[in-house]
């Protein structure tokens, strides 16, 4: 839980209670600040050119893997998660870097782009150039992999940033900028601000040139409102409710092995865990037994961390209680799975799609499996929220044909959450999940303004952009165009 101390923000551990750092808050003069040191070191960065980035950022990369084990002990300290998640968490982090640098040239670099034969007297060009400040507002349930995702696209475009990571994290953050410090000393390209929901709103309204929010979607309109009166556009990956489908072909034991991968892991504290499963009746049972079998050999304190964020604890409460109430059954945990600052694993079947523990996102170890005629009664009930963040499809014969029907940005087939791991792919979501692209070349592009640039290399033979045409010239035009696009297929 974070405390105010005397000018600072303090952290501690959601186990222990013991802190785990302390950082300056910073006040919206503050923020400003650092934005405006953030103009003047993003132009120097900008200059250093792709190669010269990709240099520093594999620099930064590979201290990053020296000291992995450093970082993850800090994240276990601030968040509770169990080292081996830590360790997990950034290793996909160190890769996302290494994309980025590699690839932001290709990307994002100048380019000559095929001309049309009605405008061939001109050649196109187009290059992607830097926003100049980037502001990063990041999440306490990935401290090091959510941020750093936005970061290195950002980064790797030529752009500065000014990260503001979740109060309940800031050790976390300040640990990357100041690692990234180290290799990069000349100017403060990556810097941190902290403090509590105002520091976020001032970094919103500082001016940079553009804002990347993980977070709960509540927050997001508000970020995107607090955004909009500056025009300053916005990536947003807010929440999700992400649903699993097992479909009858599926291998039982390797769906079930995922879905409690997928829903508990982090204690059920990912944007992109999954909630909610539908299993179609030919497998249900064995499936649910499966799970059930699985995820009662999870351990608190061992696979299982605590809550970080003790007020989410009264909403995972609530969520198991209206299940029950709802006429939902626990196979395993219940109400008595929440004991703060931890909550067991819960499996919950019977629950109405009415229920809260359906429709709003928990962030908690709990799943809800529900039994369905056939896949397509699981797609419809999978689609029939306004999350769509990611989701998963266990299956053989249609696995992808399902996937590609789900309203979501990313799905798995026959895993969960992988796709968060492969750098080459764009994650983010639609609906009340959000809009915009991390990762991949669609997320180097969201840190880049596409600038398109002709240049004549002749005169025009059929010349439209002039007053000084004739009309024998527009004759022309009207026959090249009757002759090029006047035939129907």
């Amino acid at each position: 839980m974070p405390v105010v101390e005397d000018g600072f923000l303090v952290s501690t551990s959601p186990a222990t209670g013991v802190e785990a750092g302390r950082v300056p808050i910073s006040d919206g003069k503050g923020v400003e600040a650092a934005v405006e040191r953030a103009r003047t070191a993003g132009a120097w960065w900008a200059g250093l050119n792709f190669d010269g980035r990709r240099t520093r950022l594999l620099r930064w990369r590979a201290l990053l893997a020296e000291r992995i084990e450093e970082l993850a002990t800090l994240t276990h300290a601030e968040t509770g998660k169990p080292l081996a998640d830590a360790i997990v968490e950034a290793t996909a982090a160190i890769e996302h870097i290494d994309w980025a640098a590699r690839n932001a040239k290709r990307v994002l670099g100048p380019r000559r782009m095929r001309t049309r034969l009605l405008v061939a007297e001109h050649s196109g060009h187009l290059e992607y150039q830097p926003y100049g400040v980037v502001g990063v507002i990041g999440p306490w349930n990935y401290p090091i992999l959510t941020p750093l995702g936005p970061i290195s696209g950002a980064l790797a475009a030529g752009n500065a940033v000014v990260l503001k990571p979740s109060e309940y994290t800031p050790a976390v953050g300040q640990w990357l900028a100041d690692t990234f410090a180290e290799i990069v000393p000349e100017e403060p390209v990556f810097q941190v601000v902290h403090g509590l929901g105002d520091v976020g709103a001032a970094l919103c309204r500082s001016g940079v040139g553009k804002v990347s929010f993980t977070g709960s979607t509540a927050t997001a309109k508000k970020v995107m409102a607090a955004c909009a009166e500056t025009l300053t556009p916005v990536v947003l990956e807010a929440g999700g409710k992400d649903a699993l489908i097992v479909d009858a072909d599926a291998d039982v034991n390797a769906a079930a092995e995922a879905a409690v991968w997928g829903s508990m892991t982090n204690a059920g504290q990912t944007c992109i865990g999954i909630e909610r499963v539908y299993a179609v009746a030919p497998v249900y049972d064995a499936f649910v037994a499966a799970v059930v079998e699985k995820a009662g050999k999870l351990r608190l304190g061992e696979e299982i961390g605590p809550i970080t964020m003790p007020g989410q604890v009264d909403v995972i409460r609530r969520h198991i209680d209206d299940a029950l109430a709802d006429g939902g059954r626990a196979l395993l945990g219940g109400a008595g799975a929440v004991q703060p600052p931890n909550v067991a694993p819960t499996v919950l079947v019977d629950v109405p799609e009415s229920s809260a523990a359906i429709r709003e996102e928990t962030f908690g170890p709990t799943v809800t499996i529900t039994k369905v005629a056939d896949a397509e009664e699981a797609i419809s009930r999978a689609n029939a929220l306004p999350y769509g963040l990611g989701g998963a499809v266990f299956g053989k014969a249609n696995g992808i044909r399902i996937a590609r029907r789900l309203h979501t940005g990313m799905v798995a087939v026959n895993s969960t959450l992988s796709f968060v791991g492969m750098a080459t792919l764009p994650f983010g979501g639609v609906g009340d999940s959000g809009f915009g692209r991390i990762h991949g070349e669609d997320g180097l592009r969201e840190f880049g303004r596409a600038k398109s640039i002709t240049v004549r290399r002749g005169p025009s033979l059929l010349p439209a952009m002039t007053f000084e045409r004739t009309p024998a010239q527009v004759g022309r035009i009207v026959k090249a165009v009757k002759l090029l696009y006047g035939r129907r297929p």
